[in-house]
């Protein structure tokens, strides 16, 4: 009778359990079959005028229209990118408040020693990486070099500064990594308040030197406001075809990335994030994306969430190795 009674309760727990599960299983895909049913929010950790600012405007329309429903763009930008991160980690986790970044996302949790004030791994999904380009170097228009071989000559001649879109973006550990690493030039760091600032810095003669993106400075280059040297892309680039990377310019280990790219906090329900992942890469064929980012000089990426998250893994490592050898920290 005991061991009837002891089976009864076995079953009835299971049975409990397994309602539960049922019932969270289709609650999640209640809840993903019904979003979004109220306007997206977009949170950018940089200014307007950078590449992460750019992709979520670009990405964020396509969205819109895919989705069905209103995305809204804001900027919310702070100690490198980290004041927008935070502000979206500890944002309800119900898919209407996403993260765009940029590889700083990777970078800073290096750069601060901890005190970034998030994990990208335990704190956020990885939706996915949108676009990728290369870092540049760059002087202003009136530098008397023409290569990089004659500003490293210059740069033991003179006192130089350069510009970059702030502590712990990948374009300030490419050239602290040049600079200071290897040339083991005295050249200072100016840190901006984003792509736009930055560029803008080296072609209004602010600094003699920037170290950004192609993206914001490419602009200037056309107009022969700066010119520019090298490029940290394994090939050149369709868009700047005439500069150089490092690579063939003797620098094999200077092959870096900036990285755009969306983020949801991490106790978002999987369905949503997978919406949403679906949503980027429909977006990403679109002919209109692939125009603009072509003429952004953006390489497009996408990806499902599992190939996402091994790109974040494989960069968290990178810029670490980066960090670490270059011995960079937040001024």
């Amino acid at each position: 009778m005991r061991l009837h009674l002891k089976q009864s309760l076995m079953l009835a727990a299971l049975w409990t359990t397994s309602t539960i599960f049922v019932q969270h299983s289709l609650a999640q895909t209640d809840l993903s079959a019904s979003y979004p049913n109220r306007p997206i929010h977009i949170v950018v950790s940089f200014p307007p005028g950078g590449s992460p600012d750019f992709t979520a405007r670009v990405i964020g329309q396509q969205l819109g229209k895919i989705l069905n429903q209103s995305v809204v763009v804001e900027n919310k930008s702070g100690a490198g990118g980290n004041v927008g991160t935070q502000y979206v980690a500890s944002s309800k986790p119900d898919g209407y408040t996403l993260l765009v970044n940029s590889s700083a996302f990777t970078v800073n949790p290096s750069l601060y020693a901890g005190k970034a004030g998030y994990d990208p791994v335990k704190d956020f999904i990885a939706v996915g990486i949108v676009s990728k380009q290369a870092n540049v170097v760059s002087v202003n228009e009136k530098v008397p070099v023409n290569s990089l071989a004659e500003l490293k000559i210059y740069a033991e001649k003179e006192k130089l500064s350069f510009s970059t879109p702030g502590n712990g973006t990948t374009p300030h550990l490419t050239c602290e990594n040049l600079f200071h690493g290897i040339w083991k030039a005295d050249i200072t760091h100016i840190p901006y308040k984003g792509a736009g600032p930055a560029s803008l810095a080296v072609a209004g003669g602010e600094t003699p030197i920037g170290c950004t993106a192609g993206f914001g400075v490419s602009q200037f280059a056309k107009q022969g406001k700066v010119k520019i040297l090298a490029i940290s892309s394994e090939t050149r680039s369709n868009n700047l075809p005439d500069v150089p990377t490092f690579i063939e310019l003797g620098y094999p280990q200077i092959n870096d990335y900036t990285l755009s790219g969306f983020f949801l906090p991490s106790k978002t329900p999987l369905a949503i994030a997978e919406k949403l992942n679906k949503a980027i890469n429909e977006a990403l064929l679109s002919p209109e994306v692939k125009e603009k980012f072509e003429k952004a000089g953006l390489v497009p990426v996408g990806g499902s969430l599992s190939a996402t998250q091994s790109i974040i893994a494989s960069e968290l490592k990178h810029w670490s190795q980066i960090v670490k050898l270059t011995g960079a920290k937040v001024d």
